[in-house]
């Protein structure tokens, strides 16, 4: 299987082709960033595929990250993977970030329960538990920094996530240790990868899964009369 995986959700603009025949990661590209990925994405993309010596239309399939995330980002992140995929006729296939985190964890090897956290700023995550070998115990929500905390406390847990560190600080303010920490400002694409050659094709392009609301809303009381 050859894929694309892209991924905009969060602080970084990264790319990798996965070639399952030819040993893996055949190229990727990652640039951390806060903002700008739309203005940065096309042209990342285009220089991962020529080091992979392909088209678009080699591609069996592309998977992008689906969110929770920045708002932008997602958006970037999905319509390019749509674009794409429709023009190639090829499936596009939306991953969690939260799974993308946890994905180097959920072999059957992995002997501990996960607990992936983004940071949602306000003393507040993004926040999804695995059981060990990757599957879902909870669903994504987003919650209060207390609740990923009693999640960790719950049995002795990795922490996975752009707010692993401020997790694992308030697991240890409680008494308690966690197993690991892995803390990353974004996935590591060529994780998203490799998650996204083994998830079946969806039946509907992938959309953002936000979690939350924006913090923009509309100012009704500014809007004019209509006639």
């Amino acid at each position: 299987m050859r894929l694309l995986a892209i991924d905009t959700a969060l602080a970084a603009c990264s790319a990798a082709v996965l070639d399952t025949g030819h040993g893996g990661i055949v190229a990727s590209e990652s640039l951390p960033m806060g903002r700008g990925h739309a203005e940065a994405l096309m042209p990342l993309l285009a220089r991962v595929m020529e080091h992979a010596g392909m088209d678009f239309a080699d591609l069996d399939r592309v998977v992008v990250t689906t969110g929770p995330g920045s708002f932008t980002g997602l958006r970037v992140g999905i319509a390019a993977a749509r674009g794409i995929a429709l023009a190639a006729e090829k499936p596009a296939v939306g991953l969690s970030t939260l799974a993308a985190y946890a994905a180097p964890h959920m072999s059957a090897s992995h002997k501990l329960p996960v607990v992936a956290a983004i940071d949602a700023r306000h003393e507040h995550v993004y926040l999804q538990v695995f059981d060990p070998g990757g599957r879902p115990h909870t669903p994504p929500r987003l919650a209060a920094l207390h609740e990923a905390v009693q999640a960790a406390c719950d049995a002795p847990a990795g922490i996975v996530g752009s707010a692993a560190q401020s997790v694992a600080a308030a697991l240890r303010q409680a008494g308690a240790a966690p197993a690991f920490v892995e803390a990353r400002a974004a996935p590591d694409i060529a994780w998203v990868a490799r998650l996204g050659a083994e998830t079946a094709d969806g039946q509907s392009p992938p959309s953002p899964q936000y979690l939350r609301a924006p913090n923009a809303q509309p100012q009704n009381a500014a809007q004019l009369p209509r006639r």
